[in-house]
């Protein structure tokens, strides 16, 4: 029950501000997750679909099983293939400028984490500089204070710091682990869409020297 008090109540303002961070941290942690997934972001069956079908040079079919796709690689697919008729470098650009715009949209949904885990450690800290700063007072006002009741509130004032960093180092570690993920999903993902870009191209240009082939 002691404990209890000390990391719920004897925190003050500051320890039940760094507790709402940690609710916030948690919410913010079980998004990422469900969110940032391969699944969700380069679906395994449509990419297989979409290889297929390009491999049977059934483009148009392809862009149409895309054309409903929330996940990251259908969006590529079909914000790049919009281009088709314009060539191979403005559908790269288009690729790269989509691919950017939304890989900055996913790092913006975890940037969060990262200010949590930076701003509770700084919280704590200020947790128990303010405690310091009372226990010093009490040392002036009383003269020569209970070494017991003096340790007791010291210890009140470190709880903050050990909060900051219970808060601070899952944050962290999650939107560390979360930024990489994205970076490998997405990577991936623009990959595998230069590469259909280069196969449909090289498809295309076999057909036409077929069909220059044949002329002569």
């Amino acid at each position: 029950m002691y404990y209890l008090e000390l990391l719920f109540v004897r925190g003050g303002a500051i320890g039940f501000l760094i507790w709402m961070l940690s609710v916030v941290s948690m919410a913010l942690i079980v998004r990422s997750f469900l969110r940032i997934r391969r699944e969700r972001l380069f679906p395994r069956d449509v990419h297989e679909n979409v290889r297929s079908l390009f491999k049977d040079k059934k483009y148009a079919q392809a862009l149409r099983n895309v054309a409903d796709g929330e996940d990251f690689f259908s969006m590529l697919l079909r914000s790049t293939f919009s281009r088709a008729g314009s060539g191979r470098g403005d559908m790269e650009r288009k690729l790269r400028d989509s691919a950017e715009h939304r890989v900055s949209e996913l790092l913006r949904s975890i940037e969060w984490l990262n200010v949590i885990g930076n701003v509770a450690p700084m919280l704590g800290l200020l947790g128990t500089v303010w405690g310091m700063i009372g226990a010093f007072f009490q040392i002036v006002a009383a003269g020569s204070p209970d070494p017991r009741l003096l340790a007791g509130d010291i210890g009140v004032a470190l709880v903050t710091t050990m909060l900051g960093l219970v808060v601070a180092i899952p944050s962290l570690c999650v939107y560390a682990l979360m930024r990489s993920r994205i970076e490998e999903i997405t990577n991936d993902a623009v990959l595998t869409v230069d590469e259909l870009i280069a196969e449909s191209h090289r498809a295309a240009r076999r057909t036409g020297q077929a069909s220059a082939g044949e002329g002569e």
